[in-house]
This record gives C-alpha cells, structure tokens and sequence, in this order.
C-alpha cells in the first residue's frame, strides 16, 4: 500500500493510520488490534470507517457497550430460551459473533479489570471457555480489538493488559479534516494479501535482527512487541503481494509498532571495539608501517586484472555481508526515531515513579472497592437478601432455570406433603443471588515533610504550593490532603485530611522549619494518619518529601547509626501495611540514602532537587495513579 510521504506532522499521522488499518484488516487476531486515541468525532468515524471498508465481505464487526457484563461479552444461559425448551440453551456473546472480525471497544479508558482480562484471554489463545450456568463448551474468537481511548486527563488510560496486547497505538489528535481531504484511503486488496499471507511470508535473520535491535534500542517493552512488528512487517509485504519482507516493510513496522511504545531515546553508537588480537590505535600517532614484502623463499603470487582472488569472507568480519546488516538495523532504527512522539523524555522523568508500581487506569479518584448498600452493579454472587443486600431477581431465575425438570419430578412429594406447586418455576434457598456493587473510595494524600536544616523553607514552600494545587481538584475528584512536618525530636500533624482549601491556606501560612531530622517518627506519624484514613474506608497515599538523612533516633536521641536504622525499620513498617507511597528526593544532589529508603518503603523514587510546587503536584498525581494488583 503506497500512500503520500509529507514532513507535516498532522498528513504523516494521518497516512500512517490509514497504513496500520490496512495492515489490520490483513491480520486482525495477530496483530492483537489498535489503541486509538481519539475523541468522538469524524476522524475517528472516517478511520473506523476506512478499516470497515478494508475487511473482507462478511467479516463482523462488533461494538462493545462501556459496561457489558460477562454474559455478553462470553455469552451465557438464554433464559428464555432455557424456560420454553426446559433444557439450558446457550447464547453467544460479542467475542464469539466477532470471530474472524473485530471488535470495537467504547471507552476503553473506563474499562474494568475483569473485562480486559476477558478480552486478554481471547486475543492470547484465539478461543473462549464458557463455564458458567450449567454450562461447558468452547468458542473460536480469533478478534482483533479497536479500544477506543476517549481519554482527556493524562491520568486516565486503557487497562496495561489490553495495552500490551495491541500491535498499533494511534494517537489522532492533531488531525482535522484538512489531512482527511489531502490524505484518501487508497484501495487495497485485503482477500488476496490474507491468501498471501497464509502461503507463506518469509522475512530473513536479517531483518529479524534488526528489529530486535531497535526494539531494545528504544527500550520498547516485551517480547511481545517485538513479535507485533514482525507480523507487521509480513502483512505489509503480504498486502503488496510480495512473498519475502523487504527493509520498507521492516521500516513501516519499527514506525508504527516500535515507535510509540518508546521509553527511551536511542543511543549514538560507539566506536566499534578493536577485534580480538588487534591493539587500538591512536588517532594521533602516524598509522602504522605497510607490511614488508614476503620473503625471497616464498615469492608473490601473479595476479592479474583479469584472474583477481576470490574474496575470503571469513577473514574479514567486518565484510559486505556484516556492513549490509549494520546498514539494515540502522535505516529500521531511524524510521521508528523519526516517529518518536514529541515530549517523550520530559513525559518519562514525571511517570518514572508510577512506572515502578505499575500504571493505573480509568479514574482520577480513590481504588475500587465492593459495597452491599451503594455504588456501581458489579454482577451477582451467591447469597441471600439480608442485612441491605438487594436481591438480583433475574439472575436468580437464571440459577433455577436448568433444575426446572428435575424439580417438577418432585411435585408429587411435594404435593403430599402440603407444599404448594402451582408455581412455574420453583426457586430454591440455593438459587438465590444478591447484587454486587462497587464504589470509589476517597483518596487522602498525606505529605510528610523534612523540615530540618537551613533548605526547610524551600521543602516547605514547594510544599504548601503542591496541596494547594491538589485541594484545587478535590472538590471533584473527592480527595482529601494531609501535611505532617517532623524536625527537631518530633513529628507533628499540622494539617488533618481536608477538602477545605480555606483552613489549608490558614494552617500552611505558618509551617515552622530548622532543626534536626527526626524521620521515623516523620514516617510513622504519616503511617498513623494512613491506618485512619483506611479505617474510614479510603486510599491512603504517602508522599514522603526528604534527602534521606536521617539524624535524630525515634526516641529523640541524635545519632546517624541508630537514626537510620529506625527510619529503615518504620520505612518497612509502612510496606508491610501496603500503602502506596512515593518518596520525592529534594537533596540539590540525589544520594544513595533516599533511593535506599525508597526500596524499603517499597516506594516510588523521584529525584527533585529543584522541584517547584507544579512538579510535585504532576508527580503525586503520577504515582496516585498507580494501583495494586494490576
């Protein structure tokens, strides 16, 4: 597929999705899908649109509702079917329907975690278990998954599981219907390039290496990328008839699979080492003499312009076949660093800490949690109606409905021993199911400030600037902001959880400084308003804001030894308990301390020597986007 090359970023966008939609519509199940940024709008329906019309006659194409249930989703007991036939009749869901097709995801951002596991275990095995309601079989569900990312915050993204498993990431934001316009679909022939592709597309080690090579060049992630770009690279060929992947294959694949994925800038090469035997040399001495001619015993042999030697490849290994290979990885590693989104290294030192933990999802607010009495349906789970749990009527009938047979084979006991049997369906204590709901729980964000020493002003400043920033949100987002200061022998609570950006302002105005620097009883304090906050129900967050020297004992006592081995001690104490934290280093130059205190807290680590408020706020707000258990 030949599309117009052009230097302006917005056309290059454009052209390159309209390439990863072709290249989808060969190999949906094995490139795993597309994460598409875009908001609603006519670039991301003119690009669903384009990737419709390139799939074969008859291929499916499912949408996804944001808040489908496993029964739609993997498919289940057809409950009406199942009461008229009295027998259970299976329906199938959206992977199923969708086999040789994809699927398109509606706010994938929003998406929950027992869904994109669902859809995880399709797009790694290509089929669905069904065992539920009586139920046992198997479905082929070979998708692809267009997740649709309508995400406006930074902190909002679709689940890692289905991130990984996405060959392209498309972000359409800078396109408008100027590139539309100046870019058309150009037409493809998806049937014959599937046929090519099942006969066979070979790519050599070569090209293998290549792009291996730039996918750790670009610390682009698992395996499972690498194994994306190859299969990109074989349906680009495929797509052009062609049996064998050239270096414009390998190169499309680098760009739209290695690309956005990165974490890091390519390194220039170094001079290459010296062979093995073979002294260096010194670019400022005189090169070295030519070897003397052979001795008289042995005299050269005559060559002439005709009769030249054959060429030994093994004797240089540095030869044609070495320097076509070099040449091919780097022309593979430039096609995807010109790709390379903009902002990447300033975009990596503030999500560094949240990395470490694991990226979050959908949601700016506290974790999920179940709840009897309020919150969002979650499905159902055995039990009875008590204590405010609602009854889930539907899927009780549906936990009855396969034992309506046998219990109408009982109707002449029941008969004689006076119990009613009039009833069309007959429900047992057994059957009955209650209705799991799932809240948000407030997150209390406490900052634990080092106040000692000369610098405390400058610690304290950056961090009555931070709550200030994060209390501007709280009205929204339901958070709640603590600050503990500890210098001198004590820790000291200056600011209880609050939303109030008001009293935050009062308390803040007069943060005291100097002194010595007490951090385990710093630590253990934001540990204590930790436990509380987890009591009443929320998501504690531990921003510990310290260079890591400790000189003040948890009794009060100085000493750096004993000092240190108490705030370890605290610091694990705050791990055994699970609580997230981020530890923010504000020495002018990071030492081993922090970034030591840091693993035991089992803690984020961010290095801030000239953080300002604005900083610290983009980086607390990173690493309350983490989550366990992801």
């Amino acid at each position: 597929m030949s599309l117009p090359t052009t230097p302006d970023p917005a056309l290059a966008c454009w052209a390159d999705a309209l390439r990863a939609a072709a290249l989808l519509a060969v190999d949906p199940h094995g490139l795993g899908g597309a994460l598409l940024r875009a908001g609603h709008g006519p670039v991301r329906e003119a690009w669903l649109e384009v990737l419709r019309a390139s799939l074969p006659p008859g291929s499916p194409v499912r949408r996804v509702p944001l808040h489908a249930g496993d029964e739609r989703l993997i498919g289940g007991l057809d409950l009406p079917a199942t009461l008229a036939r009295g027998r259970p009749v299976a329906q199938a869901g959206l992977l199923a329907e969708a086999d040789g097709g994809v699927l398109v995801l509606a706010m994938a951002e929003r998406l929950g975690e027992a869904a994109a596991a669902r859809l995880a275990t399709a797009l790694d095995t290509g089929e669905i278990t069904l065992a539920r309601d009586g139920l046992q079989m198997r479905l082929p569900a070979r998708v692809g998954v267009i997740a649709l990312d309508e995400s406006v915050e930074d902190d909002e993204s679709p689940p890692v599981r289905l991130r990984e498993r996405t060959a392209f990431h498309l972000d359409l934001s800078m396109v408008g219907l100027r590139e539309l316009e100046a870019v058309p679909p150009a037409a493809v022939s998806v049937a014959q390039a599937r046929a090519q592709l099942a006969a066979g597309v070979t790519v050599d080690e070569a090209g293998i290496t290549s792009l291996v090579g730039a996918a750790l060049a670009l610390g682009a992630g698992s395996p499972r990328v690498e194994w994306f770009a190859l299969r990109a690279a074989r349906a680009a060929a495929a797509l052009d008839g062609r049996d064998t992947v050239s270096p414009e294959d390998l190169a499309l694949a680098a760009r739209l699979v290695l690309a956005p994925r990165a974490t890091r800038l390519p390194a220039a090469e170094d001079t290459p080492p010296p062979q093995e035997g073979e002294a260096p040399q010194d670019p400022a001495q005189d090169p070295p003499d030519p070897p003397a001619s052979p001795p008289a015993s042995q005299p050269p042999q005559a060559e002439t312009a005709d009769d030249p030697p054959p060429p030994d490849p093994e004797a240089d290994p540095g030869g044609p076949a070495a320097v076509s290979e070099a040449t091919l990885r780097d022309q593979v590693l430039a096609a995807a660093h010109a790709a390379l989104p903009p902002g990447l290294l300033a975009r990596l030192a503030m999500d560094r800490a949240a990395a470490e933990r694991g990226a979050g999802s959908a949601g700016r607010v506290g974790a999920l949690r179940e709840s009897r009495l309020r919150g969002r349906p979650l499905g159902a789970r055995p039990g009875t109606p008590r204590s405010g749990a609602r009854l889930a009527l539907i899927d009780t009938l549906r936990a009855a409905a396969p034992w309506q047979l046998l219990r109408r084979h009982d109707a002449a006991t029941a008969t004689a021993s006076g119990i009613a049997t009039g009833s069309r369906v007959r429900v047992h204590p057994a059957d009955f199911r209650v209705v799991r709901l799932r809240q948000r729980t407030e997150t209390t964000t406490i900052f634990a400030v080092d106040a000692s020493g000369s610098a405390a002003l400058h610690r304290l400043a950056e961090a009555k600037g931070a709550v200030e920033l994060l209390l501007a949100d709280c009205y929204v987002r339901r958070d709640r902001v603590a600050v503990v200061a500890f210098r001198g022998r004590q820790a000291e609570v200056l600011l209880a959880p609050t939303r109030s950006l008001v009293r935050a302002r009062r308390e803040l105005a007069a943060l005291p400084g100097g002194g010595g620097t007490p951090l385990a009883a710093g630590i253990d304090a934001a540990a204590e308003l930790a436990r509380a906050a987890r009591r009443r129900g929320g998501t504690p967050v531990v921003v510990l804001l310290t260079d890591g020297r400790a000189n003040v004992a948890r009794n009060g006592t100085g000493g750096r030894a004993q000092a240190d081995v108490d705030a370890r001690a605290s610091a694990r104490q705050l791990r055994a308990d699970g609580v997230l934290a981020l530890l923010i280093d504000t020495a002018p130059q990071p030492q081993p301390q922090a970034r030591e205190l840091a693993a035991e807290m089992g803690a984020g680590y961010l290095p801030l020597p000239r953080a300002d408020a604005r900083g610290v706020s983009l980086a607390v707000q990173a690493a309350t986007r983490a989550r366990r258990g992801r």
